[in-house]
């Protein structure tokens, strides 16, 4: 059974590809994220939530309410708001770890 993710916002330092390199099945989304946009991207299927744009913080509570068992990462250079730290399984800046690196951790 293979890995699947939604990444969420710009996606600059590449983690989508370093997933996607790593066998992980990648969907993305962009711009004003929205619950339905999840639904329909496979947020309640999906393993990996990973977000790049901490400004749509707002998006990991719903995540974390439609899907249990998925994991959370933000993968952003901006300090993720107080109100979602607790939801977060992983907060990773991209100039300390590489996406490469990043996507291997998650994968294994």
């Amino acid at each position: 059974m293979s890995t699947t993710a939604i990444v969420a916002g710009p996606d600059d330092d590449e983690i989508g590809a370093a997933l996607e390199a790593d066998g992980v099945d990648v969907t993305r989304v962009d711009g004003v994220i929205t619950r339905p946009q999840l639904e329909e991207a496979g947020i309640v299927a999906s393993d990996l939530y990973v977000l790049t744009d901490v400004d749509q913080a707002t998006t990991i509570p719903i995540v974390c309410d439609l899907n249990d068992d998925l994991r959370t990462v933000v993968y952003a250079r901006d300090t993720v708001p107080e109100f979602v730290k607790g939801q977060l399984d992983l907060a990773i800046d991209p100039q300390l770890m590489d996406a490469s690196v990043v996507a291997d951790e998650l994968v294994d």
